[in-house]
């Protein structure tokens, strides 16, 4: 993710947006980020470059830290709202990180309707996944709207220069351990030998397993989603958590099916309204390959690239496909082999990086992703958090959409490139129709809500 960068349509950025109920006082605010530091290394930690650029890059904590660079407040104009915000953090999102420093950044929206606020948070994927983010928020997000005198106050962590000689005893040591872990598996491998017809039998699904990983999905990329730019464009929606979740058990399926078939069923009816309908398109899920007692945040995560139905009309029947297409990714042997040669790929030169990840993403139409969220009440310097949109970054795809459960609404950030969906509002429209389309199956539902 980091090396890839190299070309800027594939920069790693993932934003929070989150709606206060009031403004916090700036001083707690600040104090807040500042614990925050100190209880999770990783917001004081900046990359550096692996030794004489080749090997592994690596995180050090940066001896020149400073938390006015990375937080800031600002007013929204008077008349303007939420729109506004929303453009103001799609703005925040494009732009690169500074790589001298920390990879990531706050800021305080103050002055919305009603004096309520918003709170955008943006990091580098390569700290974190979605469902590590949302671990990360929720220890630091507080239970209660008081401030806690009690809670834990680490110090701060103690700085690190960049030193050539740390770094290759470093990486010396990931590569023993990497060699470790090789022989391990040699002498699993030697141990097979017993029964040979086991081992063959398995390499045999494995590799056909991992050819059908590797592989393109069985789809053509859309004929008016072809293009690519470096804008984003961010759009959000809520739709009712229960009333989702009913509609994807009244077809025998989960929320995420749900979800998938109301963002298919969005992509036909605008298809269908450019008058250029299609059957299946390529789409990209992340599947999570988190184990209990993993260390939390972190990116712990297989991409699954599938070919799944558009012009199924019957949300019921769409729902069907797309969980034996799903269920079948997940159950692949090989779905996490890219875990295996990410030692490798990641001393790779950057254009090399760029190639091999662009060759993964930019032929998919959609990628989507669903995260359970924190549904208990949460604060931040005292205001609570209504909602928290997720906005995941768009590796040289058309769209990709993040569904985020918070409290008992599903929080969904949409990211458009302009070039590829070049009527953005229209989309907004048959998406949400694509939402009210699936919700139908639930009894009475709420309708899905544009958020403007």
């Amino acid at each position: 993710m980091w090396r890839a960068e190299v070309d800027p349509r594939l920069r790693s950025t993932i934003l929070a947006l989150e709606v206060l109920d009031c403004a916090p006082d700036w001083q707690r605010f600040l104090d807040a980020h500042d614990w925050a530091t100190r209880m999770v290394p990783r917001f004081r930690q900046r990359v550096v470059d692996g030794p004489l650029g080749l090997g592994q890059p690596e995180w050090i904590v940066d001896p020149e830290f400073d938390l006015s660079f990375h937080v800031r407040h600002v007013a929204v104009p008077e008349g303007e709202g939420w729109t506004w915000v929303l453009e103001a953090a799609q703005q925040l999102a494009m732009a690169a990180f500074d790589k001298a420093r920390s990879p990531w950044e706050a800021v305080l929206y103050e002055g919305l309707p009603g004096g309520k606020a918003a709170y955008a948070l943006k990091m580098h994927h390569s700290a974190t996944d979605g469902i590590g983010g949302i671990q990360l928020l929720g220890g630091l997000h507080s239970r209660q709207r008081e401030s806690d005198p009690g809670k834990p106050q680490p110090a701060s962590p103690a700085p690190e220069l960049p030193s050539l000689g740390r770094a290759l005893v470093r990486q010396a040591g990931r590569d023993a351990g990497a060699i470790r872990r090789r022989l391990t598996g040699a002498g699993d491998l030697l141990g097979s030998v017993r029964r040979p017809d086991k081992a063959l039998g398995d390499a045999a699904r494995f590799g056909s397993s991992l050819r059908r990983v590797l592989s393109d999905p069985d789809a053509e990329q859309s004929p008016i989603m072809r293009e690519r730019s470096l804008s984003w464009r961010f759009q959000a929606m809520d739709v009712a958590f229960k009333d989702l979740r009913a509609a994807g058990k009244a077809a025998d399926g989960s929320i995420n099916d749900a979800f998938l078939a109301a963002l298919l069923g969005g992509f036909r009816i605008y298809h269908e309204e450019m008058g250029s309908p299609i059957e299946r398109m390529p789409v990209a899920i992340p599947i999570s390959v988190r184990r209990e007692g993993d260390d939390e945040g972190g990116n712990k995560f297989a991409g699954a690239r599938l070919a799944l139905p558009v012009g199924v009309e019957d949300p019921v029947e769409r729902m069907a496909l797309i969980r034996k297409s799903v269920l079948a990714a997940r159950g692949e042997a090989a779905l996490d082999a890219l875990a295996f040669v990410a030692p490798v790929l990641a001393r790779l030169p950057g254009p090399v990086s760029a190639q091999l990840a662009g060759g993964l993403t930019k032929a998919n139409d959609l990628q989507a992703s669903n995260v359970p969220g924190i549904r208990e009440d949460v604060y931040l310097a005292g205001a609570k958090i209504e909602r928290l949109y997720p906005f995941a970054p768009l590796p040289g795809c058309a769209a990709m959409i993040a569904l985020v459960t918070h409290g008992d609404t599903c929080c969904i950030g949409t990211n458009l490139d302009p070039a590829a969906i070049t009527e953005p509002d229209r989309f907004a429209r048959c998406l949400e129709e694509g939402f009210a389309e699936v919700l139908a199956l639930a009894p009475e539902p709420a309708a899905p809500v544009l958020v403007r």
